[in-house]
């Protein structure tokens, strides 16, 4: 925490606040607080996310400590109680100068709550990552009336910022739909210095939206993320094609909002979460290469209904800490199922053929483990296979003997 502070006051030293030492936030402006994002009212009191991705065993072995992970949004609140002081001051990228801190609208603030929430009493919320520090970049202006469209200069000015600041995880959280020379530029500089871009795919995948290129999420080396739901369904809003790496809980998400709790959807929460598994990552097996991240995140996910809106399948923060790359069927999360897939003639004859194969080859190790386990027994009583010997032959007498009478009294001898 203490190298996290000295990031924090890096940051304010460089937008121009000497006075500022801690990186304790300030609440929205009250003239603009009635307008801003206030706490919401949770369906439940209990987060499905924290089931799913089984937050409370993964945190057992990594729980985030001494990672910076910078949330590009519109801000983070930082004195809300369940962050503590371990959300920076940041910077505003939209500005080019001042804090990001504060979070009217709200969206950065639900971000890093997925990510970096304490647990609290009377709280179902709990961020994977909850002792990471989070440094809150501004790229999209913080007005209630945003639309969620970024460009790419504030991109590429946040990704340089987070870079600047020392984070060591980057999530964009609101994607841009043009592409950009600096923010392509900033991608490659957070690579090569080894720090992982996770972006949202973004929330215009629905028919009518038509599902445009979202960046950076297109790039190749940047881990694009969807969103799923309770039951593992993509979530109608999420955008897919073949740049989709990996998809997480983004649907009726239990987070922070204003000084409390909502439920909220979206990519970005997501993104959110499969940035908090690389934080996780990060926390317990230190700065390895870009790739190597990136592999173990996919290669371990756990598995979902095909098709490019899924990529790899569901993050498995817990498959990813502890490095477990096993066969798919064996990595199910408890709450996600993928739905059955259409079984049209010639896919139920296959099935068929590979029932029918798979109970002859059992009837067929049944066999040969009884015919074994006989002969082991019969070995141990030393019995050993032979002809058995012949039957003992009696010479019959030609003529019968006298007759017995069978009632006739025995006389006295």
């Amino acid at each position: 925490m203490a190298s996290l502070l000295r990031r924090g006051t890096a940051v304010a030293l460089t937008a121009g606040l000497l006075t500022v030492a801690a990186p304790a936030g300030l609440g929205p402006a009250p003239a603009r607080a009635a307008q801003c994002a206030q706490a919401g009212r949770l369906a439940t009191d209990t987060a499905w996310p924290r089931d799913m991705l089984a937050i409370d065993t993964v945190t057992r072995f990594s729980r985030g400590g001494g990672v910076l992970v910078a949330v590009l949004s519109t801000g983070v609140r930082a004195n809300h109680p369940q962050f503590g002081d371990r959300v920076l001051i940041g910077a505003d990228a939209v500005a080019g100068r001042g804090t990001a801190n504060t979070d009217c609208t709200g969206t950065g603030t639900r971000v890093a709550g997925v990510i970096a929430a304490a647990p609290a009493e009377r709280s179902p919320v709990v961020g994977l990552a909850y002792r990471a520090g989070v440094l809150p970049i501004r790229v999209l202006s913080d007005d209630s009336s945003t639309q969620g469209l970024a460009t790419p200069g504030a991109i590429g000015r946040g990704i340089e910022m987070a870079l600047q600041y020392g984070a060591d995880v980057i999530v964009v959280a609101n994607p841009a739909y043009q592409d950009g020379q600096r923010m392509r530029s900033a991608v490659a500089a957070a690579i090569a210095k080894q720090v992982p871009v996770i972006a949202a795919a973004g929330d215009l995948g629905s028919p009518q939206d038509e599902n445009p290129t979202p960046y950076p999420a297109a790039y190749p080396e940047v881990i694009a993320v969807g969103a799923i739901d309770q039951d593992g369904q993509i979530y109608s809003k999420s955008q897919h094609g073949d740049y989709l790496d990996l998809v997480a809980p983004g649907v009726a998400v239990p987070t922070l909002q204003g000084g409390g709790l909502t439920e909220a959807d979206g990519t970005a929460l997501a993104a959110g979460y499969v940035g908090a598994a690389a934080a996780l990552i990060r926390s317990r097996s230190g700065k390895m290469p870009v790739a190597d991240v990136t592999r173990l995140l996919t290669a371990s996910a756990s598995p979902a209904a095909g098709g490019d809106a899924f990529g790899a399948g569901v993050v498995n923060p817990y498959a990813a800490v502890t490095g477990e790359i096993t066969a798919k069927q064996q990595r199910a999360l408890p709450a996600v199922s993928a739905p059955a897939a259409e079984r049209t003639g010639a896919e139920q004859r296959r099935r068929t053929a590979a029932y029918a194969g798979a109970i002859i080859a059992a009837v067929a190790v049944v066999a040969v483990l009884m015919v074994t386990a006989a002969i082991r027994r019969s070995r141990r009583q030393h019995w050993r296979p032979a002809m058995a010997p012949p039957l003992p032959e009696y010479d019959e007498p030609i003529e019968p003997g006298p007759p017995v009478m069978l009632l006739e009294q025995p006389g006295p001898n």
